[in-house]
Formats: C-alpha cells, sequence, structure tokens
C-alpha cells in the first residue's frame, strides 16, 4: 500500500495562517450582520417616524377615501381578519392530519419519499405562482368569483406547506417511548395519537401554524392575481364579499404620487408589522407555556 507524502517530507498545519482566517471571517460575517440590521433599524426608524404622526384611532376607524385627511384602514383590517380566521380553519386541519398520515400511517416507500419530496418544494413555490393558480381554480373554475374566500383558499395552499413541514417535525419529535407505553397498555393506534402524540407535538404544530398565518398575513402578489381590490369604503360581512386587506391597501398609498398618501401607507405599515409581531410573541409564548408544562 503506498501513501502520498505531503511536500517537503513532513505536515506543516499553519495553525497561526488557520487562526487568521478564521478571524478574518468572523468579522466578515459580524460587519454583514451589522449592515443588515442597521439596514433594518433604518427603515423601520424611517417608516415609524412617518407613519406615527398620521397614526390615530381615527385613522383605524375610517375607511378608504381619495382625500388623505379622511382616509383610514377599517376595511383593510377586517378584510385581514377575515382571511386569517379562514386561513386558519382551512389550514390547521388538512395540515395536521396530512402530518399525522405521513409520520403515523404511511408506509415507509418510494411513493411517501415522493410526496415528502414534493411537499419540500411546494414550501419554496414563489407566491405568484399560487395566485396564478387560485385564479384558475377558485375565481374562474370554481366560481368563487372576487371573494374573501377564494383568496383564503389561495393562501391555504401558499401556507399550507409549511404547516405540514412544521406539524411533521414537531410529531417526529415525540419520543418513541411515548408509544410504545401506550401500545403496552392496549391503547390502539388513534388512542395513542390522540391522547399522547397530539398533546406532546402540540406545541410545534401550533408554532408552526401561527408563523405560517404571520407570513399569509404579509402576503400580496397571490391576492392581486384573485382579485382583491384597492379600494373598499364597507364592510366585509360574509366569506363571499370582495375584499381588501393591509398588504393592498399599502401597495396602492405607495403607488400614488401624493406625500400624504405615502405617510399613510407608513402609518397602515406600523399597523400590520404590530400585528405580525404579535402573532409571532403569541407562537414564542405557546411554545414556552407547553414547554414549561411538560
Amino acid at each position: 500500500m503506498s501513501s502520498i507524502a505531503p511536500r517537503g517530507g513532513r505536515f506543516e498545519p499553519r495553525l497561526e495562517a488557520r487562526r487568521r482566517t478564521g478571524a478574518r471571517f468572523r468579522w466578515l460575517c459580524r460587519v454583514a450582520v451589522a449592515f443588515g440590521v442597521a439596514s433594518l433599524v433604518l427603515v423601520l426608524v424611517d417608516v415609524v417616524s412617518d407613519g406615527l404622526a398620521v397614526l390615530s384611532p381615527e385613522f383605524v376607524a375610517s375607511y378608504p377615501s381619495r382625500f388623505p385627511e379622511r382616509a383610514g384602514i377599517r376595511s383593510a383590517i377586517l378584510g385581514s381578519a377575515w382571511m386569517l380566521a379562514l386561513v386558519a380553519v382551512l389550514t390547521f386541519p388538512l395540515g395536521v392530519g396530512a402530518a399525522l398520515y405521513l409520520e403515523e400511517y404511511a408506509p415507509r416507500n418510494r411513493f411517501t419519499r415522493f410526496l415528502q419530496l414534493n411537499i419540500a418544494n411546494l414550501a419554496g413555490v414563489p407566491s405568484i405562482v399560487y395566485g396564478i393558480l387560485g385564479l384558475a381554480l377558485f375565481v374562474r373554475f370554481l366560481a368563487l368569483e372576487r371573494s374573501i374566500l377564494a383568496g383564503a383558499a389561495t393562501l391555504s395552499l401558499l401556507v399550507l406547506p409549511l404547516v405540514i413541514i412544521a406539524a411533521q417535525e414537531a410529531i417526529r419529535a415525540v419520543p418513541d417511548s411515548f408509544r410504545a407505553a401506550s401500545y403496552a397498555l392496549g391503547a390502539t393506534r388513534w388512542q395513542t395519537i390522540r391522547h399522547h402524540v397530539l398533546p406532546a407535538a402540540m406545541p410545534g404544530i401550533l408554532t408552526g401554524t401561527i408563523l405560517g398565518l404571520s407570513r399569509a398575513g404579509g402576503e400580496t402578489a397571490p391576492l392581486i392575481m384573485v382579485g382583491a381590490l384597492t379600494f373598499i369604503a364597507f364592510d366585509p360581512i360574509s366569506p363571499m364579499d370582495p375584499f381588501t386587506v393591509l398588504p393592498i391597501q399599502i401597495f396602492n398609498w405607495t403607488t400614488d404620487p401624493r406625500e400624504a398618501f405615502h405617510a399613510l401607507a407608513a402609518a397602515a405599515i406600523v399597523v400590520l408589522l404590530s400585528v405580525l409581531l404579535l402573532m409571532n410573541a403569541a407562537a414564542i409564548v405557546i411554545r414556552n407555556r407547553y414547554e414549561r408544562d411538560s
């Protein structure tokens, strides 16, 4: 057996050169993080400083208007609330059910691996593609028209792969000893899942669902494709009503050449960021509470 000897006949680790290279890379990473954080802070400061001057109870309670001093986000907030509620109703049972089937019932074969691969690929599909799919399937084929239900179904397709993946990871993290102990006491598979697997996996499932809903709450492109309106001066009262949401209202105001509407857009961004931060905070609180109880 032959071996290749290092050049010069002996190995030179060059530890000092490696340490210097590692230190340079570490500082490069710190500079990149600092640059990203600083850019984010500057944008937030600019948006908040412009938006707080306009933000008021009247702004939240008023309908959109062509006159900046009368414009508000009431219909957009209600449309976003409708949208998130319907997306949660559609996504949670389908996502958790699919995850339970794939993890607890589906055989480990090529077809199951094919499903897993496609779910992972769907999680990375651009949102505009889901908008085109929603326009063809829900608006035209199923004749849901340009309604809240059509928009919610489209956003459900968008976040469903994320919810499935998060639920699978949470279910997979449950120790097999829980299942073995339940089976040893005579429980069926469904009783084991219902009383032991699901309660243990619920923190991860709820966290993934809330994060998926927060993404749906900030989407614009799919809703533009399915026909979300930019001007709604009434409260949506049913899933079949026309709608607008906060991201669409922000998009509409930012494209207006008048400076007054740009300040209104900044105020709406502050409201949207507050809602998304509250949703993410709720996910953290739920996770920590379940972990502490367990």
